[in-house]
């Protein structure tokens, strides 16, 4: 089995972020000197505006642009390292890249199996996109959904269940993951960090859920000590803005997070979210929207409604990434089975389609620490069924 780097100490990691402070922060985030500069625009999914359209499905059953292909690098029950005795997980759902000191990089993976099944896996690629090594990161915990990297090099994996948690991982797999109490008690998606404003905001899956934010009292990345805030949506001259409001008892111990503030604003089944420029954008599969909020001036905007769009070929609206250059993609749970780019200048088209996979959703899209590959998975794969899920790969020709 490879060695596995010691630069994921998540003590140690904290203690070189803070003395990095700020100005370090970016590059740190980006892995170092190992990922390429976000204004390299030669990588091929630095920005997807011109990618051009869809072709016939290739062998793997994935309708890519010109130019791309796909490798299947894990398959749900089957080793996705020849030298590990880890077999990847079923049902993978939100994920990750990490950069690691010998120029590869870690995709960590989520399962969303239930019952104490689930947890997070991870597969270790060479400098050259070799798999070397899989291992699990996280287990013994329910219905890990998606999550968020944070920029001090550590995964947060969400439960999404009525007691569900939050817990930090480490995507080396050198450290134990710690769950992380005071980001709430509720059924979790998705979280991104805020480092400008030390806070994280999360979103809840379910019909009535809420928009939260967990606001660091000694500053990120401590993720021990602070308060969580519920949005409540308030209008101004035809426009959106968001009030905070703090939960009493993120425990939830005697009433739900939401329930504890009568004046919050549900939004219908909180999904995937990803910071960008100071704008925090997320999704609500109940409405297929996708929102903006902007973390300057409170304000809240919708950027693609499936109801009142003019393309509105994205439905099922999910997992979130974004590239360098401001494209917001979206990855479909069900719909199409599509992942689907939301332009900076509203513009809506598909880079990615699964054939033939009807009764499954994409999960967990990230870029490798160059935006040279693109690695997604199908939850269900072909059968239906957690355990037949598959993970890809998407490069450049």
């Amino acid at each position: 089995m490879t060695n596995r780097t010691n630069t994921s100490d998540i003590a140690l990691q904290r203690r070189q972020f803070l003395r990095m402070g700020i100005a370090g922060a970016s590059f740190f985030a980006a892995g170092g000197a190992s990922q390429l500069s976000l204004a390299q625009t030669d990588a091929p999914f630095h920005s997807v505006k011109n990618l051009g359209p869809l072709q016939p499905p290739d062998a793997n059953g994935l309708m890519l642009p010109a130019g791309f292909r796909s490798r299947i690098v894990a398959r749900s029950g089957q080793p996705a390292a020849a030298a590990s005795s880890y077999r990847w997980h079923s049902s993978p759902d939100g994920g990750a890249c990490y950069a690691t000191d010998d120029g590869g990089w870690i995709y960590v993976s989520n399962s969303e199996a239930d019952l104490r099944r689930g947890g997070v896996g991870a597969i270790r690629f060479d400098a050259v996109g070799n798999v070397v090594d899989s291992y699990s990161i996280c287990d013994g915990t329910s219905r890990n959904c998606a999550g968020g990297a944070t920029p001090w090099g550590t995964w947060l994996s969400c439960e999404e269940f009525d007691n569900g948690q939050v817990y930090e991982c480490d995507p080396y797999g050198n450290r134990e993951a710690v769950v992380r109490p005071t980001m709430g008690t509720y059924s979790h998606e998705a979280v991104a960090i805020d480092m400008a404003n030390d806070c994280a905001y999360l979103t809840e899956d379910t019909p009535d859920g809420g928009f939260y934010r967990f606001v660091s009292e000694a500053g990120m990345p401590d993720l021990d000590n602070g308060r969580l805030e519920i949005a409540a949506v308030v209008e101004q001259e035809g426009q959106k803005f968001i009030a905070w409001i703090q939960v009493p008892d993120p425990s939830a111990g005697v009433v739900p997070t939401r329930r504890q503030v009568p004046s919050y604003t549900p939004f219908d089944g909180g999904e995937g979210i990803a910071l960008h420029e100071g704008v925090v954008y997320f999704t609500t599969k109940g409405d297929n929207r996708v929102w903006g909020y902007h973390t300057d001036t409170q304000r809240l905007d919708i950027i693609y409604d499936a109801a009142t769009s003019s393309n509105p070929i994205l439905t099922g609206v999910d997992n979130v990434v974004i590239t360098p250059a401001g494209d917001v993609l979206v990855a479909e749970d069900g719909g199409n089975m599509q992942i689907v780019a939301i332009s900076p200048d509203l513009e809506v088209f598909p880079i990615v389609q699964i054939i033939g996979q009807d009764r499954s959703e994409i999960c967990g899209p990230a870029f490798d620490p160059s935006y040279q590959r693109f690695y997604f998975s199908s939850q269900n794969g072909v059968t239906g069924k957690g355990a037949d899920g598959i993970t890809y790969e998407i490069s450049a020709v």
